[in-house]
């Protein structure tokens, strides 16, 4: 009797004591909340978190609860402190976001200005901060995520295994010394390895054997391809003027402000939201991170050529892109490879497979279920070759042959680490990662439709896969196997190029043909849907945003943001073919650009999205804005223009010229001309009467061997000169159309603009050995004082202007992936916008 009184005392005692425990524990976590809500500093906070998760273990061992129970605690503990880490994380990095931000702005530099006298930036008052906090950031513990999302249960193998688990992880994620010293090594290697940074090319001491000065009679003669091109000089520069003068680069500079457009017509699963809010996406050669309540973006400039495919890793931080093979400017071959970076610090953290893709990299994904260490990828080879690397390494751990047909998509299982699932043309293969070899099994459609293409893939929160076809088909395959235990039959007319797991479990399919966008719940049943218009085309990816919203990209490079039922709102939008008409209007901040996908954008600089668009019949090639920005015209690639009101965009004229591309549309300076230049080597000459609306032709300009490519008018709309396809540069009278042959007449004219690629005033901008074709286009600033120019090499160069001295040295910016086709300042010169060409970009640049 005594031995059972003292056993129910001690029970009695240890429930005490657990409830006890549980007491205590409450009150560290409610301290440990309101701590770190309270705490002013950031880097205190994270101090405090990263206390808190190495504090011993409350639970006293001496106690005797069930094992169970305390695995059951253990686990919740766990699941609190990852929670908090990647609120942490998420807060850390929009501070950083916002801190970058607070440093440009405190740095004085604005557009179309210069740098603020006596203002001190934040960067250089307190940089210390901001590189613990960086640092800090890097070191806390990702957690891994199932199809993007945190897991929401986890199952622990012994009870000391969470406080392993977490300083495991802390352990594996503290990479701030390697990580540091390849910052310092890339920044030794900047003009090598990124595209951010201007370069200059030195102006030559000597003559330049392909320049010669005629001093006697006022003329500078290049050659392009042989051929001489020459170009008098005025008469108030020709004293003193020598070809060895010096000449320095600009002191303002450009910096990429904004990024149009999203890449959805030939890339998938490219579209992601980030802890900051920010959604993450890339077109042409820059990957973009755009705040869509801040109408903020920020740009990773890393990449030398065009983007192809994109992966966030589990600690929402680190961000993979691959790209395609290039040539650079000298012709060497750029090569295809994955750049694994920052998207705070946008710093580039390591670089994957130089010289072992093949083409391109067409799809990367992060492993999930270990943290995040490896990354698979798949290139463009003719066998589609599958590697896994350890990327903080930079070490491939294995490859295989993965299919002769196309690969749309490659993908880590959320759940082993080991298993890897591609799918493409006519299969989806289930892979096991065996030390350094992959193993393939072949899915089994058995009695069920084969498609002709398993277009995407997702994972359920069991583990199951989920693939869509290009019949339409939903098909679940269950977890561990590669056999096919459910189906969704006709789950869209045509394909299904995305699939989206939402944080409830809820499935979220994307259409093709049909446009629509469905919601599906656990057991596959269709709860809602709605259609996306045919202007912004079929849905290509899916992203799940806050609060039921949905991120869509487009094959149109549109990207909506949407809520069931029916609220879809475009926040993205862009060309979807071959881009060169561009204009500035006169007098606000507007600019409208016309492609060769038969659409017409008036864009606004500040909302930066269209004013309207406009269908048009044929493809466009060339705009400009009459003097009073009442209308616009558009030439075409089929010798139609025509002109648009610019406040409704209905169609006031439309007139034809000749059989060929329309190059060139300018109105004079005093908007009574119109010069309508084309390919079939003429220049058509229009009187403009009732504010642009009445049009009659009053000349032709005669004489170009080849087509015409540029014009400028004179200051006082009595003259024009061109330039042709064969480096040609001649002059006209406007009224008539004659061709002036005597140089004295147009010597010392001033000209309105300065678009002509050869001219006296631009001819510095050609670089050595070009061929007459390099450089696309010019623009001179409206204070004179800058030259912008577009080449074939998706570059764009600032010169001073004028720019009379070969080869002149110039800031060069990347961003376009492909042949720059045009540029133009704003009417206040705040703003250059560039265009691409296959890329269908448009970049807007602040002159800074």
């Amino acid at each position: 009797m005594k031995r059972r009184k003292e056993g129910e005392k001690a029970c009695g005692k240890g429930e005490e004591r657990r409830r006890e425990g549980r007491r205590k524990r409450r009150n560290k976590e409610r301290k440990m909340s309101e701590r770190i809500a309270s705490c002013g500093s950031l880097y205190d906070s994270t101090n405090l978190l990263l206390q808190y998760c190495n504090n011993d273990d409350t639970v006293s061992a001496s106690s005797n609860m069930d094992m169970e129970d305390r695995v059951s605690q253990l686990e919740q503990r766990l699941q609190l402190q990852e929670d908090e880490i990647q609120l942490l994380k998420a807060a850390l990095a929009d501070a950083l976001r916002r801190l970058g931000c607070c440093e440009e702005q405190n740095s004085g530099t604005q557009p179309g200005g210069v740098n603020a006298a006596g203002r001190r930036s934040l960067a250089a008052t307190a940089p210390a901060p901001t590189k613990k906090v960086r640092q800090l950031l890097q070191t806390l513990p990702s957690r891994p995520l199932s199809n993007g999302y945190p897991q929401q249960k986890r199952l622990l193998s012994s009870p000391s295994s969470p406080k392993k688990e977490v300083l495991q992880s802390i352990k594996r994620k503290s990479m701030s010394t390697e990580r540091l010293t390849l910052l310092r090594r890339e920044m030794g290697a900047d003009s090598r390895s990124r595209t951010t940074s201007s370069s200059s090319s030195s102006c030559g001491k000597s003559k330049s054997k392909e320049c010669s000065f005629n001093a006697e009679d006022g003329y500078v003669r290049m050659f392009l391809r042989g051929r001489p091109v020459t170009m008098h000089i005025p008469d108030e520069q020709k004293e003193g003027y020598s070809l060895d003068q010096k000449v320095a680069v600009p002191d303002r500079k450009l910096k990429l402000q904004w990024v149009y457009g999203y890449r959805g017509r030939d890339c998938r699963s490219n579209l992601y939201l980030l802890p900051t809010g920010e959604i993450v996406y890339f077109n042409a050669s820059v990957v973009v991170l755009y705040n869509t309540e801040e109408q903020q973006q920020r740009h990773y400039l890393g990449h030398n050529d065009d983007v192809k495919c994109l992966s966030v890793h589990p600690d929402m931080v680190t961000i993979a892109t691959g790209q395609v093979a290039g040539n650079s400017k000298d012709g060497k071959l750029l090569a295809p490879h994955v750049r694994v970076w920052d998207s705070v610090s946008l710093n580039t953290l390591h670089v994957l497979g130089m010289g072992v893709f093949d083409r391109a990299v067409t799809c990367v994904a992060f492993s999930k279920s270990n943290g995040g260490t490896f990354l698979c990828a798949v290139d463009d080879a003719n066998d589609h070759i599958l590697s896994v690397w350890n990327w903080q390494k930079e070490k491939q751990l294995a490859e295989v042959k993965c299919s002769n047909d196309s690969v749309f998509a490659a993908v880590f299982h959320p759940m082993d680490t080991n298993l890897i699932v591609t799918c493409g043309k006519s299969h989806i293969n289930f892979w096991t990662v065996e030390g350094n070899t992959l193993t393939k099994r072949q899915g089994l459609f058995e009695k069920h439709e084969k498609p002709k293409y398993v277009l995407c893939v997702a994972f359920a929160e069991n583990g199951d896969a989920i693939t869509g076809d290009s019949s339409g088909n939903i098909y679940v395959w269950a977890k561990g196997g590669s056999r096919i235990s459910q189906v969704v039959s006709g789950a869209h007319e045509g394909g299904i190029f995305s699939l989206c797991v939402l944080k409830d479990g809820m499935l979220v399919s994307g259409g093709g043909k049909d446009r629509r966008v469905v919601l599906w719940d656990h057991g596959y049943s269709k709860q809602t849907e709605m259609e996306v218009g045919e202007s912004f085309g079929p849905v290509r990816a899916l992203a799940e945003g806050k609060q039921g919203e949905l991120f869509i990209g487009t094959t149109k490079n549109a990207i909506i943001r949407a809520a069931f039922p029916d609220t879809l709102t475009p926040i993205v939008q862009g060309h979807t073919d071959e881009l060169w008409g561009l204009d500035i209007h006169p007098s606000m901040e507007q600019f409208v650009t016309c492609g060769q996908d038969r659409q017409v954008h008036l864009w606004d600089t500040h909302s930066h999205q269209p004013l309207w668009s406009k269908t048009i019949e044929d493809p466009g090639r060339s705009a400009g804005f009459h003097p009073s920005g009442t209308v616009v015209v558009v030439g075409t690639m089929t010798a139609r223009w025509l002109v648009l009101d610019t406040d409704t965009r209905d169609l006031v004229s439309m007139h034809t010229d000749g059989n060929e591309i329309i190059s060139n549309v300018k109105y004079s300076p005093d908007g009574n001309f119109l010069a309508v230049a084309s390919h079939d080597n003429f220049v058509y000459i229009y009187a403009v009467t009732e504010n642009g609306r009445k049009y009659s032709r009053v000349g032709k300009c005669t004489g170009h061997s080849s087509f015409v490519t540029h014009l400028d008018w004179s200051a006082d709309s009595q003259y024009l000169v061109t330039n042709s396809g064969d480096y040609e540069i001649l002059f006209w009278e406007a009224s008539s159309g004659k061709h002036v042959t005597t140089m004295d007449t147009v010597r010392n004219l001033k000209w309105a603009t300065s678009t002509c690629t050869l001219s006296f005033n631009t001819f510095g901008i050609w670089p050595d050995g070009a061929d007459g074709t390099d450089i696309n286009a010019v623009c001179r600033s409206h204070d004179s004082s800058l030259l912008a120019s577009a080449d074939d090499f998706g570059k764009v160069h600032l010169f001073s202007s004028p720019c009379s001295q070969p080869r002149a040295p110039s800031h060069m910016y990347g961003g376009h992936s492909s042949h720059v086709t045009n540029v133009a300042f704003l009417h206040d010169d705040s703003y250059l916008i560039s265009t691409g060409g296959k890329d269908t970009s448009i970049l807007q640049w602040a002159v800074v």
